[in-house]
């Protein structure tokens, strides 16, 4: 299921690429060693005319040549850009025939979204290493992230699921690849800080600074005027003083609100690599037609006040570019002494809050959506093989033809068809060691959960009813709260029998070896009796064990549980595997012949 095709066609996009820039980084060079012949030009040209005493045409050939050095300096800026853009597509296909191959390390993993107490994403690598947030992220931004781990961690309504899969659906079309990588592409020039956006929007809603400080509105507009009025009289034998007065008016103004004038720049210079990134990628989207309904919904949403999205970020771009000219000690001390320069960016901040705030984090979100749309369309494009599930009715549907797990990425990999449906059932997965039985609970848990997030699933075909889906497969002990692994267990059983009390909505569990932490009759005992308990709720699911007594089940509650297994062979020294799921109690058992392999000295007959 492992698509080779696509990963040659990364591949030959990568060589492609590493074409278009190898070409732009020369043009680059080329430029930029023609900003250097310039400024070289234009020093000794105005250093010919003073030496010779011809001071205007010194001074004009300064001008002159500053401008041209700003032309070309924007020219070269401009080529460099495209140098990187090509760099980043290049290092973005390899990403792809990369995830393709299973090469998810470098990938960010989402931990921050870990949380051991969610109903599945712990037990079924959502978050974390080698997990599904690797294999599908292809945002950098926080608010991307954190939306399409919002749709990693809660199912989606059906209506929604739809919309999400249209979408999406027009995105992967191979004629859209250029357009969508360029969109992802396009954030990765700048740098990200997690949840910069959301504590920005935060912050800036809080501060009124002007409010609270009426006078210096008024200051504000009036100080520096008589002070440059004041400065050109002196300069033209008027004295001083008054002068001097309100400079240094405007430095204990400054002095007074330092620790002011430091959030905001704080606060403002931390989402300023981010908001650049959200420019283009507004700008990217604002420029496209789209044909799909969801997706020219969400860019409507961007047209929405006089101006784009787009413009009003990029206002709020220019705003914190200049306020960072305090950076230069010298410089800041000039600016704030004459001009009050933080004063009046800070102003011109919360003039911007009251008239494009709104828009703006309306834009985020469409944004966020956006984003999270395109690392699924990406992922959906790059496994063309992967199924579109339907979603059914039916409660408790599950039907899927070749179902396979999509972070395993063995080129033979094993599929299976598996089938169930209605509430009140129990399908009993028994295996040998190391057969397959927890794997397939996982694959069965994780295909829903793309299919319910509107993503393509690891499978030929795939019908699936809405359910919440929750596990019971890898609980610890926790020392610091004097817990045992077993008495962990009893905890996650029991949120899931609170949850199947609310009867809110129907409940998949995947329980893998319930009750392992006791002895053999008690597990036996209390894994039936938690069956009969769950068959009387709106819960259906998959029970993986070594217990065969539970298959016994089948036939006392005949209709409501099935068994199914998964096999081993024996052959000399080796143990084979066929990970294909059958129908029926497992009869093949390996332990005592790992055991054996591993040293222990079991005696043959017990083989």
């Amino acid at each position: 299921m492992v698509s080779q095709k696509r990963i040659e066609s990364f591949t030959q996009r990568v060589h492609a690429l590493e074409e278009q820039e190898r070409k732009a980084a020369s043009k680059s060079g080329l430029v930029s060693w023609l900003r250097v012949a310039v400024f070289v030009a234009g020093a000794l040209l105005a250093w010919y005319f003073f030496s010779a005493d011809l001071n205007t045409a010194g001074a004009i050939a300064i001008l002159v040549f500053y401008g041209l050095f700003i032309v070309v300096m924007r020219w070269h800026s401009r080529l460099d850009y495209i140098y990187q853009h090509y760099k980043l597509l290049r290092q973005l296909n390899q990403e792809e025939a990369d995830r393709l191959q299973g090469q998810l390390n470098k990938f960010d993993g989402g931990t921050q979204f870990i949380n051991d107490q969610h109903p599945y994403t712990s037990d079924l690598d959502i978050f974390g290493h080698n997990s599904l947030f690797q294999l599908i992220n292809r945002s950098v931004s926080g608010i991307g992230k954190a939306r399409l781990a919002a749709w990693m961690q809660r199912a989606a309504p059906v209506e929604e699921v739809a919309r999400r899969q249209a979408a999406i659906g027009a995105l992967a079309q191979p004629a859209q690849l250029d357009w969508l990588q360029d969109f992802v592409a396009k954030s990765r020039h700048y740098k990200h800080t997690e949840a910069a956006a959301n504590h920005f929007i935060h912050w800036l809603r809080q501060s009124n600074f002007y409010k609270q400080h009426p006078t210096l509105k008024l200051l504000l507009f009036v100080l520096p005027l008589l002070t440059l009025g004041a400065i050109v009289a002196w300069f033209m034998g008027f004295s001083g003083y008054i002068a001097a007065g309100l400079l240094a008016a405007q430095y204990l103004v400054s002095y007074r609100h330092t620790a002011v004038r430091d959030e905001y720049y704080e606060n403002s210079i931390g989402i300023f690599e981010a908001i650049k990134s959200y420019k283009d990628q507004l700008r990217h989207i604002e420029q496209q037609n789209f044909t799909d309904p969801y997706l020219q919904e969400l860019r409507e949403q961007l047209f929405q006040q006089q101006e784009a999205a787009s413009g009003s970020i990029s206002k709020l771009a220019t705003i914190i570019d200049y306020f960072s000219w305090r950076l230069s000690t010298l410089m800041s001390f000039f600016l704030n002494t004459i001009l009050m320069w933080d004063f009046f960016w800070m102003y011109r901040l919360e003039s911007w809050k009251d008239n494009k705030l709104a828009q703006v984090e309306q834009s985020f979100e469409v944004l966020a959506t956006f984003e999270a749309l395109a690392s699924i369309a990406s992922f959906q494009y790059a496994n063309p093989g992967f199924a579109v599930p339907e979603l059914s009715s039916v409660p408790f549907k599950f039907k899927a033809e070749q179902l396979a797990h999509p972070l395993i990425f063995s080129v033979s990999r094993v599929a299976n068809d598996f089938e169930m449906q209605g509430a009140g059932k129990t399908m009993v997965v028994t295996g040998s060691n190391m057969s397959g039985k927890t794997t397939f609970l996982r694959t069965v848990g994780i295909n829903i959960v793309l299919a319910l997030m509107g993503a393509p699933a690891c499978a030929d075909k795939l019908k699936v009813a809405p359910v919440q889906v929750y596990t019971a497969m890898r609980t610890a002990d926790n020392l610091a709260e004097n817990t045992s692994s077993f008495y962990a267990e009893l905890k996650r059983l029991r949120i899931l029998l609170n949850l199947t009390e609310q009867e809110q909505e129907p409940v998949l569990y995947l329980l893998d070896e319930i009750l392992k932490g006791t002895n053999s009759r008690d597990r036996h005992a209390g894994a039936m009796a938690l069956i009969r308990q769950l068959h009387q709720r709106n819960t259906s699911g998959l029970i993986s064990t070594h217990d065969l007594e539970l298959g016994a089940m089948e036939q006392e509650l005949k209709g409501s549980v099935e068994n199914y297994s998964f096999n081993s062979t024996i052959e000399g020294d080796k143990i084979l595997f066929d990970y294909t799921l059958q129908r029926g109690i497992c009869r093949s058992f390996n332990a005592s012949k790992l055991m054996q392999l591993m040293g222990i000295a079991i005696e043959e007959e017990a083989v």
